[in-house]
């Protein structure tokens, strides 16, 4: 039911930008909690950047000053700047309609497919 569709990623130089883009699909957007998480290889899966459902943000320490989350109906973005070699992951979408950590994975139940961003210095 519901799709999460992620775009946006590529190989970038390091101190370049990129937005990220995912499209949702039979899924209550405004009611929803949603976020962008990453897995760099070797690592665990970290959030990013969420915006919950009362529309407070939450930023992960490595990428605050850097990135910025925002939504406009179906679409989800994240913008990000300043980009670093260290930003290299597979980048994915999740959505939840239940609670929990805003930057847990744990708490989200849909995941998009994810979009590699690699950042070369």
């Amino acid at each position: 039911q519901v799709q999460l569709v992620e775009s946006g990623g590529g190989s970038v130089q390091a101190g370049g930008s990129l937005r990220l883009s995912c499209a949702a699909s039979g899924y209550t957007y405004s009611s929803s909690c949603m976020g962008w998480f990453r897995q760099a290889p070797g690592k665990e899966r970290e959030g990013v950047a969420t915006i919950a459902r009362d529309g407070v943000t939450s930023y992960a320490d490595s990428v605050k000053g850097r990135s910025t989350i925002s939504r406009d109906n179906a679409k989800m973005y994240l913008q990000m700047s300043s980009l670093k070699p260290e930003d290299t992951a597979m980048y994915y979408c999740a959505a939840t309609y239940g609670g929990g950590g805003a930057l847990d994975p744990r708490s989200y139940n849909y995941w998009g497919q994810g979009t590699q961003v690699t950042v070369s210095s």
